[in-house]
């Protein structure tokens, strides 16, 4: 394999070669420091770039392997984390200017990534808070989409798919409060996996947004992630996290067929409560029909069940624990007054709303999931758009008023939010590409704990999609 194809090899196959001795964690470090040069300032992926400790922690992981260490699943494997997540010695700005001290110790979902062997190689842009669904910020600039410069990667984790996308690095930690894990896979050709809640720690910051939050990693491969949430099941959670039944995610995928144990009932929804914001795009819509006529010749059963939104979607109930979460948060700064003046003035707004509103919400979140899974109660998967519109371009949200920035993050997210509300997992699905060349996708959701039906179906239209091998040609 030469250096562009090692750079897009993805995670499994990288740990894979590094075991066999075929590569070097410290010939990948240099492979991804190079591309990274070449290409982060046309794209603005990474916020700061770790060349020296990398390089350091990259040797220290060729000898572990040269002493015999085959325990460490991830071993000398690079990965990029979000910069939400604490790296030791490392600022965390979650996409302000707002930040404080340097962190003290590593978060526990970085933690465990080193744990299991991986190399941090650099911290990726997001938007202030992870507030919007878009990557741009008056601090850190515009973060693009390898497959087209003028459109946004999405967000909040826009920087970690970009680095992904565009071959800079195998992995990258994510975090998905209301589709922030699977926006930026849907609009960047890579499978995002938001898991069950309570099954990947939070820690230090629990309960981040009363429970909307979950972190995870975009990966190019559903065996990709598979891996990485395996390499990192050490446990609980976190303390008082709910409990998860144990999984194995590789274990689904069986030999790599991509074969599910069974053939499946699928449900297909795409109806959302009228508005004129949310309307689905033509694109959107043949990604749904072309995957359902490829699911039927699979051999599963797919019959249309729409999903009760409700009146509003996102439901009111997501849409007040958001805001007063975002308020809350944008108090632990230590200089708040530098976000953005339209995220303090979101931040204000959720202040208006009392605390007891986000015990309203969550006193109502039982009958809303039973409500959202009723497709569920007689089928295995529920198939929706992942968002209503392809890709937005770049500055299209620039400068916009606080009311407008938060109704179009709204009308983004109706299909992905509710699943961070009910707490089950959800992933996106590369389902080709539009007319302009941008990445399509379509969303799975599981009943809950049940990720291993959507890591073994993805698996199943992967083999039929390859899409690991789609490579955005300027990046090539």
């Amino acid at each position: 394999m030469d250096a562009t194809d090692l750079a897009y090899a993805g995670i499994a196959k990288q740990a894979e070669l590094i075991a066999a001795g075929e590569v070097t964690s410290r010939e990948l470090v240099d492979i991804y420091l190079e591309r990274i040069a070449r290409y982060n300032p046309r794209l603005n992926a990474f916020r700061v770039v770790f060349a020296e400790r990398a390089r350091m922690e990259a040797d220290q992981a060729d000898a572990r392997r040269g002493a015999g260490d085959s325990n460490r699943p991830l071993l000398g494997v690079p990965i990029a984390v979000k910069d939400e997540f604490d790296v030791a010695g490392e600022v965390t700005t979650f996409g302000t200017n707002a930040y404080g001290e340097p962190a003290t110790a590593d978060s526990e979902i970085v933690r465990r990534a080193r744990a299991a062997g991986a190399v941090v190689i650099g911290k990726t842009h997001m938007p202030e808070l992870g507030a919007v669904p878009w990557t741009e910020s008056p601090t850190w600039g515009v973060t693009r989409n390898p497959w087209e410069l003028q459109h946004s990667p999405g967000g909040s984790s826009g920087g970690s798919a970009a680095a992904v996308a565009a071959g800079l690095v195998g992995a990258a930690l994510a975090g998905d409060g209301g589709g922030s894990i699977r926006f930026p896979s849907a609009y960047c050709g890579l499978f995002g996996l938001k898991t069950q809640r309570g099954r990947v720690p939070l820690a230090p910051h629990l309960d981040a947004w009363h429970g909307l939050c979950v972190n995870g990693v975009l990966a190019r491969s559903v065996r990709d992630s598979a891996l990485f949430y395996d390499a990192i099941a050490d446990g609980p959670a976190d303390p008082g996290a709910p409990e998860v039944p144990p999984s194995s995610f590789l274990d689904a995928l069986g030999s790599g067929n991509g074969s599910p144990p069974k053939t499946l009932r699928i449900a297909v929804a795409s109806k959302l409560p009228p508005s004129p914001l949310t309307k689905l795009h033509a694109e959107n819509r043949a990604a749904l029909e072309e995957t359902v006529e490829l699911l039927r010749g699979l051999g599963h059963e797919v019959n249309e069940r729409e999903v009760d939104h409700g009146r509003l979607a996102p439901a009111p109930e997501f849409t007040a624990i958001v805001l007063r979460s975002i308020h809350e948060e944008a108090a632990t700064f230590a200089h708040p007054e530098r976000l953005e003046q339209r995220i303090r003035a979101i931040a204000r707004l959720g202040g208006m709303l009392p605390a007891g509103v986000v015990d309203w919400a969550l006193g109502r979140k039982a009958a809303y999931a039973a409500r959202l899974n009723e497709p569920l109660t007689d089928h295995d998967v529920l198939l929706t758009p992942v968002t209503p519109a392809p890709a937005p371009r770049i500055g299209d949200r620039e400068g916009r008023f606080w009311l407008r920035t938060t109704v179009e993050a709204t009308a983004t997210v109706p299909y992905a939010a509710c699943w961070n509300f009910t707490g089950q997992p959800a992933c996106s699905v590369p389902a080709g590409f539009d007319a302009d060349g941008l990445p399509r996708a379509v969303q799975l959701i599981a009943k809950p704990n049940d990720e291993a039906t959507l890591v073994a179906l993805a698996a199943q239209l992967e083999a039929e999609r390859p899409w690991t091998q789609d490579r955005p040609p300027a990046f090539s």
